[in-house]
């Protein structure tokens, strides 16, 4: 019988490119999805793999479309962005704009604001979802979606494996915001990135426990989280660190 296999993308901006070099290696073992969820840069991410775009088709796709390129926005300092500049991407993406069309099932999680719930997507207006998990607080205007306000699911939840708990076999998870430890310094823009996913930390490494198999590239804080120029580098640091879970795959038995 089939294995079924549920794979959870965490948020993490720029660094969100790490799951795909994760994604990579896993094409590489065989591997394929049943069902995935994702958060934030996680549900991006996660959004085009159900649509069945390959790993290295998604990075084209992101750093032409610049969607995790935040830096340009930081340094304007104009107020909060709309998140509308990036919905012409995602309609040429995904045509029929609606999660019918995905060939796996998804998962999105999303924070409202305003009844303070986390939300999770799976049905409906695709982009629309998202937008609305990865809307980054003090960066974009919530987005407005089914007469509420909705801001990034890494608010509420950053690994959102939920959804993903008593449908799958084999659950893996992928986190992107490893945090280096001695630092002697921190820049200003970094300051609300280490207090959010030092803030996320423990929540996190008691849901990594339900994963089977659990990606966290080591030092991801070293990649800034607003800045795609390390796409390239982000992407093959994760997919190396991925291809070394060989042995660890071959151990889980999967019935493709």
């Amino acid at each position: 019988m089939k294995t079924k296999i549920g794979i959870v993308l965490s948020g993490g901006g720029a660094r969100g490119i790490g799951h795909l070099g994760m994604l990579k290696a896993l094409e590489e073992f065989g591997i394929k999805a049943s069902h995935v969820s994702g958060t934030s840069a996680g549900a991006i991410a996660a959004a085009f793999y159900a649509a069945g775009y390959s790993a290295n088709e998604i990075l084209t796709i992101l750093k032409k479309g610049q969607i995790f390129n935040f830096s340009n926005l930081l340094i304007k300092r104009q107020g909060l962005f709309a998140m509308k500049g990036f919905h012409d991407i995602y309609s040429e993406c995904f045509p029929t704009n609606s999660f019918d069309d995905l060939k796996i099932p998804l998962y999105i999680a999303a924070t409202d604001i305003l009844k303070g719930e986390l939300v999770y997507f799976s049905s409906g207006n695709l982009s629309q979802a998202i937008m609305a998990s990865s809307c980054l607080p003090l960066l974009f205007q919530p987005v407005n979606y089914n007469n509420t306000l909705y801001v990034d699911g890494g608010v509420m939840n950053n690994f959102p494996i939920e959804p993903l708990m008593g449908q799958c076999d084999i659950i893996i998870g992928s986190y992107v915001n490893s945090i280096k430890k001695e630092v002697d310094k921190v820049g200003m823009n970094n300051i609300l990135d280490r207090c959010f996913h030092l803030a996320m930390k423990s929540s996190v490494e008691q849901k990594t426990h339900s994963c089977n198999l659990y990606f966290e590239p080591p030092n991801m804080s070293q990649f800034s989280l607003y800045n795609l120029k390390n796409a390239d580098e982000i992407f093959e640091y994760s997919y190396q660190h991925a291809l070394t879970f060989e042995n660890q795959i071959k151990a889980l038995n999967i019935h493709f």
